[in-house]
């Protein structure tokens, strides 16, 4: 089953989507309250939706599938971490600690943006970049689940483009906090919300996706990889999304960037030339993911945003003597207070 968000003249509504077009729930309801239900009455209200008269695809405007909650977005492809690692340091490789366990951030679940819609280049980047990824949509509750039973958890897939302004990045990671505003601007989110059943049957005996993802800029098909070429399930990356916490139904955990060639850093870091060139105003991105459809972006000049700023230098050694003397002249009375 494909769940699907769209708007017409202003007017949001959910359903599913058949070969014959967009088919409206009778009960409208947000396609979030759908995953919550669990994917067994989530198929019996998409049955139903089916039978009603579709509306065509060209007459409508794709929103993201769902609005979730919260959105994670891992790190799963060695080739990935390699390529991007030439790119920032001149040397490629992974380090052990990439291996020990699945990482991730947290992204911004407010700037979800359709599958064919416009994406803005953000205030003072240069140096703009797609990433190439599939998420999969929590469904269940969960704290701590092993990963034999995280599978019970995932709803379904979507494709996922986490867009990435790679010259904010770069002065962002400097101050090791991760990624900020180089991440939080636009993730392309659709086209579709395929169930999990869907995609059963594309699953190796080691529990990997056997679905084959390309992009391609302007027509011309640039990076192309396969998510058996993760080095954790989703399910693994389930079971530690939520170890020592909670996930919760319409979380979405982003796979990480495919390798070869899944965003434009990995391809400049192996060339050690910015060819292809970034995304620029007028640019063209297109994903495909077998059995999860296609999503195609352009990317336009964004809006201007008010200044921020430079932090205050302070002399904090100063201070820090000027307090600790201060402190030193107290009683221990004062001190405790």
């Amino acid at each position: 089953m494909r769940f699907a968000t769209w708007e017409i003249d202003g007017t949001v509504t959910t359903g599913v989507a058949g070969p014959d077009g967009l088919h409206a729930f009778a009960d409208q309801r947000p396609i979030l309250e759908i995953v919550r239900q669990g994917l067994p009455a989530a198929l019996e209200a998409g049955t139903a939706a089916l039978r009603s008269s579709p509306i065509t695809f060209e007459a409508a405007r794709l929103l993201p599938p769902l609005n979730p909650p919260t959105v994670r977005d891992f790190a799963a492809f060695a080739e990935h971490i390699d390529g991007v690692s030439r790119l920032v340091t001149g040397e490629g490789g992974v380090i052990p600690e990439w291996y020990e366990a699945p990482v991730f951030y947290f992204s911004n679940p407010y700037a979800m943006i359709g599958a064919y819609d416009d994406v803005a280049v953000p205030p003072g980047c240069d140096v703009l970049d797609y990433e190439l990824e599939v998420a999969a949509v929590i469904s269940g509750d969960g704290s701590s689940v092993a990963p034999h039973d995280a599978r019970s958890h995932i709803f379904g897939y979507t494709i996922f483009n986490d867009w990435s302004a790679r010259d904010i990045q770069t002065r962002e990671m400097k101050v090791g906090l991760g990624p900020t505003k180089a991440k939080d601007f636009a993730t392309t989110l659709g086209p579709f919300l395929v169930t999990a059943d869907e995609i059963d049957e594309f699953r190796t005996s080691d529990g990997f996706l056997d679905l084959e993802a390309t992009v391609s800029l302007n027509g011309t098909v640039i990076g192309r990889d396969n998510l058996r070429n993760m080095s954790w399930t989703f399910d693994e990356l389930v079971a530690q999304a939520s170890r020592g916490t909670w996930v919760r139904s319409g979380d979405v955990l982003g796979s990480g960037t495919v390798g070869n060639g899944g965003c434009l850093g990995e391809i400049w870091g192996r060339s050690g030339e910015r060819d292809p060139s970034p995304l620029q105003p007028g640019d063209v991105v297109e994903m495909t993911v077998d059995v999860l459809g296609s999503i195609r972006n352009v990317v336009v000049a964004g809006p201007p945003a008010p200044q921020i700023p430079e932090g205050r230098r302070h002399d904090w050694a100063v201070h820090r003597r000027a307090r600790w003397g201060a402190y030193r002249g107290c009683s221990s009375l004062d001190r405790r207070r």
